[in-house]
């Protein structure tokens, strides 16, 4: 599917942001580990939570669902024996069931998306499972794995942080339930920090006690716990609306986004504070950020590691600013759907931005009066840079068309809806 973004001076209205990705996966995932039945309010459908719903199935869980909640009987420690799972193009998904999958004899993880997910490096992750007595076979890394289980041994654990915070979270979710205590060590770096700490929050909500040293690099794990079986909220997801907001930013607007909560753990809130410092008109209060756009932004500088999955949005709507911006710490976003310095880079200048790129920055030389587009673009199977160049392409004077838009449905299924619903010109064609 194409998306043909027609320039759109002027956005208004109001919307409910979707639920939580993040949270919802989370949410899924620790049900699933509880030995009962659990509920979840507001669960987000995606792609990647359709994926673990799926794979959570198959390995034994009971599912049942309406609009507004699922419910959940789990399999604990003990999920069902399964040859194969596919888990689509959700890396976390992988990641964090490639532990899981340690409990079992023999699963294979197969590689539908060679382009996408098939390219991504799990060697941390399996160099950690390895220490546990979990034997994994693999491509380089890759897809397929193959994990050989079925006795995973707690004990000291090394993992490297500086690819992905999923290889750790993974380990986080698992060793609880392990017969032997376990202390992890994060080795080199840790990125995403703010995510671990979500994964830390929704563990704790289920009655798993974790002790984590204050910088998130050392955690003592008492094993022989269990999931408690309870109900659980999934809140407002705002790496989804961070590119609804960067597109009120660049246009003149008035736009409401609903269930974003300011208290919130997710590290892409701090795109509220981005915009701010852009110069974007803008309130938070009640769980509503309220955007009165009048298009004019300002460069900053800003430490992307903090909102890694909304770092393109802002990105995008740092094009139009005035100045040179510069996005820094955000070399992980290498090891992502796609490279998503290079190959978005590559297409901003497709559609006329000045850009740079750096190992780990993106450096963008403002362009107030827009840009030309008129252009077809590659989204390279990526729903953030899908999201991202629509904002782009709204405030081009010859509009863009994205290329296999169609993938925004991993994260955001109604990111176009959303859009259009606030006045966006866009249309969708196969």
């Amino acid at each position: 599917m194409k998306a043909i973004v027609t320039p759109t001076p002027r956005l208004t209205g109001e919307i409910n942001a979707l639920s939580s990705k993040n949270y919802t996966t989370r949410y899924l995932l620790i049900a699933a580990l509880a030995e009962g039945t659990s509920t979840i309010y507001y669960p987000a459908h995606s792609d990647d939570s359709d994926a673990i719903r799926r794979c959570i199935r198959d390995l034994g869980a009971v599912l049942e669902e309406d609009e507004e909640k699922i419910v959940i009987t789990g399999f604990g420690k003990h999920p069902k024996h399964v040859s194969e799972l596919n888990v689509g193009n959700a890396g976390a998904v992988l990641r964090f069931l490639m532990s899981v999958a340690a409990f079992c004899p023999e699963v294979t993880f197969i590689n539908v998306y060679p382009n996408s997910l098939g390219k991504r490096p799990h060697n941390d992750l399996i160099d950690a499972l390895g220490q546990m007595n979990v034997e994994v076979d693999h491509n380089d890394g890759k897809l397929p794995i193959t994990i050989r289980g079925g006795q995973p041994k707690g004990g000291k654990i090394q993992v490297s942080g500086n690819v992905s915070s999923q290889f750790l979270s993974s380990l986080l979710f698992v060793t609880p339930l392990l017969e032997e205590d376990s202390e992890i060590e994060v080795l080199h770096d840790l990125k995403s920090k703010v995510i671990v700490g979500q994964t830390l929050e929704v563990i704790q909500q289920a009655g798993i006690r974790i002790e984590a040293s204050a910088d998130l690099m050392h955690y003592n794990v008492p094993g022989r716990q269990s999931y408690a079986a309870k109900e659980y909220v999934v809140q407002g997801d705002y790496p989804g609306s961070a590119a609804i907001l960067a597109a009120a930013a660049v246009t003149e607007s008035d736009v409401r986004v609903l269930r974003l909560e300011e208290e919130s753990r997710q590290g892409e809130r701090a795109v509220v504070d981005v915009l701010r410092a852009m110069g974007v008109p803008l309130t938070h209060e009640n769980g509503v950020v309220h955007v009165q756009g009048n298009g004019r932004l300002k460069a900053g500088e800003f430490d992307g590691d903090h909102f890694t999955d909304a770092v393109l949005a802002m990105v995008a709507a740092s094009v139009f600013a005035e100045g040179t911006s510069r996005f820094y710490n955000v070399e992980n976003l290498r090891y992502k759907e796609c490279d998503r310095i290079t190959d978005f880079l590559n297409e901003l200048r497709k559609a006329g931005a000045d850009v740079e790129e750096r190992q780990s920055e993106i450096i963008v030389h403002g362009k107030p009066e827009g840009v030309e587009g008129g252009v077809e673009i590659d989204a390279h199977y990526d729903h953030r840079v899908i999201m991202a160049l629509t904002v782009v392409g709204l405030r081009s004077r010859k509009g863009l068309t994205i290329k296999d838009a169609h993938h925004v449905a991993k994260s955001y299924p109604n990111y176009f809806d959303h859009l259009r619903a606030l006045g966006a010109k866009v249309e969708l064609v196969e």
